[in-house]
């Protein structure tokens, strides 16, 4: 059955507005996928598999950063210039820490980074549930769960930095 919402248009009072069926906002109905959706969702999901089992290969530094070394990368660059650590300072760390289950020294090491492993870890089983219902399962609108997604993320580590900011300056 499909409710329709009437409002009428401001500058036309007999015209009302497209009907908007009520049940495309139940949890489930979302976007339906583009061409080629359903590998790309597949591939995302695959890359993000790879970048969890990459994090069982290294063990947690004690320090809280500079796992990502055992990669054969260099240390932070900010760290090393300025002595102070770059917004994602931990992050390696805190995702070997997550894949382990010892999610308090992930949050010490990196909380941001613990709140991006938990949001890659829960995209994994979403990506094959909307590639079986070829639509974004629960995201009627992709490109502004996308902003708000980065832009969350983005907060939270700029946040946290400012903290170790304060933290350190004390």
């Amino acid at each position: 059955m499909v409710s329709v919402l009437w409002v009428m248009c401001p500058s036309d009072k007999t015209r009302p507005l497209p009907q908007i069926p009520m049940n495309q906002n139940r949890v489930g109905n979302g976007a339906p996928l583009i061409r080629g959706g359903k590998w790309l969702l597949a591939g995302w999901s695959l890359f993000l598999l790879a970048g969890f089992a990459l994090a069982t290969f290294v063990s947690p530094d004690p320090r809280g950063f500079g796992t990502h070394q055992q990669f054969g990368l260099p240390p932070c660059t900010l760290r090393l210039l300025t002595g102070v650590p770059c917004p994602s300072c931990g992050a390696t760390t805190s995702f070997a820490h997550f894949v382990r289950g010892e999610w308090p020294s992930a949050i010490r090491a990196n909380g941001a980074a613990f709140v991006l492993a938990c949001l890659c870890a829960v995209q994994i089983p979403w990506t094959w549930i909307s590639i079986v219902k070829s639509r974004l399962w629960s995201i009627t609108r992709p490109e502004r769960t996308l902003i708000v997604t980065l832009l969350t993320l983005s907060s939270l580590f700029i946040l946290q930095w400012m903290v170790w900011m304060l933290v350190e300056r004390s």
